[in-house]
């Protein structure tokens, strides 16, 4: 009963924050990446679906999201034309049911298989979508893409979503149902033996279950799902393009799935978060932002293998526990110079790239030509590494603290 309680309360507060969001940032700008959040959030939890709970390696994802995009765009202009007449805040739905019917179409055959079989099977469906988007320019558009207008049809309790903080209200509504019911999806016997297959197929076989029918349905409610996220996209941008459709796209998901931390629910959310922050606000400050979105996956993939939310899980014995406190100063005492260390690293990169004499980082102005000023950047650098690294050992002996119980070292 208590722990009923606990999940609906977390389910209300997660409402919660979807909704009080835009009352404590109401700018423009924040509003444009919150509706860009959702529909990375939607996206990402879809995408895993495949990899994190069903094993299913994908690099075509945005087929189903791009697909659902390209019938949600078609459903505005039949609204504006006066063809449909029904409101605008199912169009999600509209954008998920055609995913659904591409993922149950090409997950006849491509869920045959797994591994890398499977890959390379959405590779190529990724790339022959991509390249007939180009190709069928009466419904794809061409290279322009397609473009409705979302204030047509009728309103919806006077609201017409002319705004996009309208929007937005609408985005976190589909964001709360299509969480929900992904979650749900992962207690139900479907999602229950997804997690089998991924592990051991042939165990799944054995006890009488068909491997490929459980991918194959995993299969369909993360194309449903994506499709829903190219329903919103469309909403909130009111065109879409061939570039929805790509294999970029397909490796933007990827990443925030891996990022955040696979096969953890709530992984995908952090990903989703921040990859956007990364390419909305990181993009305005520098063009080198897609080096250190790639330097983090690379940094994930060595260090940090099960994402954010994997290094958040790891402090679940400490919590419980109640030794969590322990490792606030070793953290600042590791932390704070690793800090320094990444920002005197950005300045080096950043120096080295700039187009004029100096660069302004920081409050400070820093001069290309200047070797005093390289000299003093990578003396930075170099003594914050060196402290990081000799901090080290004392973070791994609190750690080790932390997680052990008084008669554990005997036993």
């Amino acid at each position: 009963m208590m722990a009923s309680i606990a999940k609906l309360s977390l389910w209300a507060g997660y409402l919660l924050v979807l909704l009080a969001l835009p009352q404590f940032f109401d700018s423009i700008l924040s509003i444009s990446i919150f509706n860009q959040m959702a529909i990375a959030i939607i996206f990402a939890l879809s995408y895993n679906m495949l990899l994190g709970q069903g094993g299913m390696l994908s690099f075509g994802h945005a087929v189903y999201f791009g697909l659902g995009g390209f019938l949600a765009v078609h459903t505005l202009i039949l609204i504006e034309n006066g063809s449909v007449y029904f409101s605008i805040i199912f169009i999600p739905l509209v954008g998920g049911i055609f995913g659904l019917l591409a993922a149950i179409f090409i997950g006849s055959f491509s869920t045959r298989k797994a591994g890398t079989v499977f890959a390379m099977i959405s590779l190529g469906i990724g790339e022959l979508i991509a390249a007939s988007s180009l190709i069928f320019v009466s419904f794809f558009g061409g290279e322009a893409g397609v473009s409705g207008d979302r204030t047509f049809g009728p309103l919806f309790f006077g609201v017409d979503f002319a705004q996009d903080l309208e929007i937005y209200y609408l985005a976190a509504i589909w964001v709360f149902i299509a969480t929900v019911f992904m979650y749900l999806f992962t207690q139900t016997p479907a999602g229950r033996m997804a997690n089998a297959v991924r592990d051991n197929p042939e165990r799944a076989e054995f006890i009488g279950y068909s491997a490929r029918r459980v991918r194959f349905i995993s299969f369909c409610a993360s194309g449903l799902f994506a499709g829903i996220a190219g329903g919103l996209f469309a909403l909130n941008y009111e065109f879409i393009t061939e570039e929805n459709l790509n294999a970029a796209t397909s490796g933007r998901v990827l990443l925030m799935a891996y990022i955040g931390g696979l096969g953890y629910f709530i992984g995908p959310i952090i990903g989703a978060v921040v990859l956007t922050l990364m390419n909305s606000l990181l993009s305005n400050y520098s063009e080198l932002w897609l080096l250190y979105l790639g330097v983090l996956f690379l940094l994930t993939v060595m260090f940090l293998p099960r994402g954010f939310a994997g290094l958040i899980m790891m402090h679940q014995v400490a919590w419980l526990r109640g030794t969590l406190r322990r490792l606030a100063l070793p953290y600042l005492i590791t932390g704070i110079p690793a800090f320094i260390f990444i920002l005197a690293s950005i300045a080096m990169i950043e120096l080295s790239h700039t187009d004029g004499e100096v660069f302004h980082y920081l409050g400070v102005s820093l001069e290309r030509g200047s070797s005093i000023d390289w000299m003093l950047i990578g003396g930075i650098a170099i003594a914050a590494f060196l402290a990081t690294r000799k901090s080290l050992q004392q973070l791994k002996d609190a750690w080790e603290d932390a997680n052990t119980l008084p008669g554990d070292e005997d036993s």
